[in-house]
């Protein structure tokens, strides 16, 4: 599992969150996170227990207004604050329905659901190692020399579980699933593969290509 003292890169975040990486970086520029949630010394760092509110301030968005967003924010930032915001340890009984006059704000499904994927994050980054003796620092799934970025894109393109396991033997249906979760929290260097990337072992039956329409 990840160390108590690790932050989150905003692709990590966005993943645990359920948003997208441009809405971490948005709630950020407007200022929404407390300081204490954030790190900005190398690059922007963010506490786990954040994710629980950015997922709660993008998702209130057609709702609640900003003013009552930003409210509930800074109270449940009060409420994290008692446990380990930075590796999502809440404090024990704490009330997470949000009240400010008639307005009351049940925070308990939010908190479900990103708990929920940092769990499924930290199993998928547990599952990857980069050694020099292997690949020369691929990160490729542990016990095993595939590159879990191969097995991502395989994912992306739409090639089935089956397909991919049939080329990748030594992999479970599990492992295909943090794959690709590893992956979209840990981009890729460099330029992007190929959405129509295939595992080895696999061949395209049949290639369609679409004209382009012109201009009228």
């Amino acid at each position: 599992m990840r160390s108590s003292a690790t932050l989150l890169k905003p692709s990590e975040a966005a993943v645990v969150a359920g948003v997208s990486v441009r809405e971490v970086n948005r709630v950020i520029d407007e200022g929404i996170l407390p300081d204490d949630f954030l790190d900005t010394e190398d690059g922007r760092r963010i506490a786990a227990a954040a994710c629980f509110l950015i997922a709660f301030y993008v998702d209130s968005a057609e709702r609640l207004t900003p003013k009552e967003r930003r409210f509930v924010v800074r109270e449940a930032s009060t409420r994290l604050r008692k446990g380990n915001a930075r590796r999502f340890a809440l404090p024990a009984n704490e009330d997470w329905v949000v009240t400010d006059g008639f307005l009351a704000v049940d925070l308990n499904s939010f908190l479900r659901s990103v708990a929920e994927r940092w769990k499924q994050l930290s199993s998928a980054e547990d599952m990857v190692v980069a050694s020099s003796d292997i690949l020369g620092g691929t990160p490729v799934i542990k016990g095993t020399r595939v590159p879990v970025h191969d097995v991502a894109a395989s994912v992306e393109a739409g090639i089935s579980k089956r397909r991919i396991m049939a080329a990748y033997p030594s992999l479970t249906a599990e492992q295909i699933e943090l794959a690709a979760l590893y992956a979209q929290a840990n981009p890729p260097r460099g330029r992007p593969r190929s959405a129509t990337h295939l595992p080895a072992g696999s061949r395209v039956l049949t290639r369609r290509v679409v004209p382009r329409r012109k201009a009228g």
